[in-house]
């Protein structure tokens, strides 16, 4: 019996269909990979199988009694509770479980009662059971596995960083007891180590999941299905990423087969019907032909997703120093980590590493002007353009359309050309006029990407720019970032992303150059 079963859903949005009458099953056990092109539906139709989004038909059911935990990086929280609390309360039921055994053991201590007893031992076994005098290890197990014990577990959660938070609601989750989790992009706030640690964690996991994500590596690592969203359908393939990848590819040629066979034998057909349809003794013949051509299922020509494509424009400039720093301290109140001093060449890209939270996103925001040095120094190449790609999803007012944001930017453009440079970066009409705030967040990345097209600069500097972004946009960024003339510094916790032709790779953490 599946965990979950939806059945024939279909669901629209605008004039943009979704899916039509899909459907597909969850077993026990089954480790699922959700993936698809950047605003394809795969957020909806997790949000639909927490019930925050109904489906326009059929159905979504799953099994009684099926403990489902979704991770939600903008829940509410109570600002003032410590991280350490916020993760232990994941065990609610057990903490209220042994707050009730210490009541009935204080009433005891005055009288004895049968029934207390036994409630009292029933509760003693279940927590013996569930490991509850465990709660604290498993706690600070999670939190190093996560990158939050650098932070101190006595944090509050008003705190944090965003991304900081976000790993911790998704702590809270891991160590609550669920059959299923449902988790989407849950490596987007995490570096390496760390992903490394969550790729272990889910692996071993008893329960299901589903989880969306872009890193093919982690869900290479993962899964034992993929649900792949696309053309208006859900298939499910078994295997990890890559068999997934090479049944579809079969399937898609034994479908291009079958549709260019089809195409012959109408063509044959049609030219028999031309010719013999005016001859008295072949016309029946010829009719006959006619009606059976009218009533074949015609294969539809394959369908192909419009790949998205950047291209940065390039200000010219002749220094071949294009930044120094020497002994930047940065931070807030005070410093992050120790001096930072390097040196980069006009023309080179370079990625930036380093556990989340120790200070890269800050570097950047001290680099572009927006928070001041504590220490030190840094200087750009004379004449030098900044193109800067902040992290955060964040708009100033996310009610406007991709259209009207890139407008506000450059009130000169045609509406043509506002179109055309969305469309190119990979914005699907229907969406161009949509709030951005309804829009995934591998949509909302590209429309950020896209102003960075129409901006001409020498020196960009890209936060996490493949956060949200689908492979064949991440590989679009990857040859825009590799064909623009000028440096490049970015953020990124994705090996596969920037491996075998970045110029250098600087651990933040460690203060050194790994390659160059």
């Amino acid at each position: 019996m599946s965990l979950l079963e939806v059945h024939e859903i279909s669901h629209t949005y605008g004039d943009r269909s979704l899916y039509r009458k899909a459907s597909f099953r969850l077993f026990k056990g089954e480790h699922m990979g959700l993936v698809g092109q950047n605003g394809a539906g795969k957020s909806t139709l997790m949000k639909s199988l927490i019930g925050e989004v109904i489906p326009d038909e059929g159905y979504i059911r799953w099994q009684n009694k099926i403990r489902v935990g979704h991770l939600d990086q903008y829940a509410a929280v109570n600002e003032e509770e410590s991280i350490f609390s916020y993760l232990k309360s994941a065990f609610k039921e057990l903490l209220d479980a042994e707050k009730k055994l210490n009541e009935i053991n204080q009433k005891l201590l005055d009288q004895s009662d049968e029934t207390l007893i036994r409630t009292a031992v029933s509760l003693q076994d279940t927590l013996e059971r569930k490991e509850f005098y465990a709660i604290d290890s498993k706690v600070q197990r999670v939190a190093a596995g996560l990158g939050l014990t650098p932070l101190g577990l006595d944090r509050p959660l008003g705190k944090l960083s965003g991304g900081q938070r976000a790993k911790t609601i998704m702590g809270k989750l891991l160590l609550a007891d669920v059959d299923v989790l449902l988790l989407d992009e849950p490596t987007n706030f995490l570096d390496i180590e760390h992903i490394e640690w969550l790729t272990k964690y889910l692996r071993s996991f008893k329960g299901a999941f589903i989880i969306i994500s872009h890193d093919d590596r982690f869900l290479n690592e993962i899964c034992d299905c993929i649900l792949d969203v696309e053309f208006d359908t859900l298939k499910k393939y078994s295997g990890n990423y890559d068999a997934f990848l090479a049944q579809k590819e079969q399937k898609e040629i034994e479908y291009t087969r079958a549709y260019e066979h089809q195409r012959k034998e109408i063509k044959k057909a049609e030219d028999y019907i031309n010719k013999n349809k005016v001859r008295a003794s072949t016309a029946a013949m010829a009719k006959s032909r006619k009606k059976a051509l009218d009533k074949m299922e015609r294969i539809s020509a394959l369908k192909h997703q419009n790949k998205p494509h950047f291209k940065f424009p390039y200000v010219d400039i002749s220094t071949m120093k294009a930044l120094e720093t020497e002994k930047l301290e940065i931070g807030y109140y005070y410093s992050l980590m120790p001096p930072i001093s390097l040196t980069l060449k006009r023309g080179t890209k370079n990625a930036v590493v380093g556990f989340n939270g120790i200070g890269k996103s800050t570097l950047f925001k001290t680099l572009i002007g927006e928070v001041p040095a504590i220490n030190g120094s840094f200087q750009f190449g004379e004449r030098t353009v900044v193109g800067y790609y902040e992290q955060e999803l964040v708009f100033t007012n996310d009610q406007l359309t991709p259209f009207d944001f890139i407008l506000d930017h450059f009130p000169k453009m045609t509406v043509k050309d506002v179109r055309s440079s969305l469309a190119r970066c990979g914005i699907v009409s229907e969406h161009i006029d949509r709030p951005i705030a309804t829009l995934s967040g591998g949509e909302q990345s590209k429309v950020k990407l896209c102003r960075l097209t129409l901006f001409p600069s020498n020196f960009l500097l890209l936060d996490e720019p493949t956060n949200h972004l689908d492979s064949d946009a991440k590989e679009a960024l990857k040859k825009a970032i590799r064909n623009f003339p000028g440096t490049v510094l970015f953020v990124s916790h994705d090996p596969g992303f920037y491996e075998g032709w970045v110029d250098s790779v600087f651990d933040i953490e460690e203060h050194i150059i790994l390659n160059d």
